[in-house]
């Protein structure tokens, strides 16, 4: 069992090298991720993702878009 933490919405995750984007919502498990210009897309595998901030984290550096 692994203590990574698993991403919230609101948080940005890196989901592949040097690629980042937020969680918008969870669905029957299943993390839901945007990037500017791009669809909203499911991530099949949520402990694939990285968080690189969480949703408080990004508040507090006044970074929510």
């Amino acid at each position: 069992m692994s203590s990574r933490k698993l991403p919230e919405v609101g948080d940005e995750v890196e989901y592949a090298p040097g690629r980042l984007a937020v969680v918008t919502d969870i669905r029957k498990g299943i993390p839901y991720l945007r990037r500017p210009g791009i669809k909203e897309w499911p991530a099949h595998d949520a402990t694939a993702l990285t968080v690189t901030r969480t949703r408080n984290e990004r508040i507090a550096a006044d970074d929510f878009r």
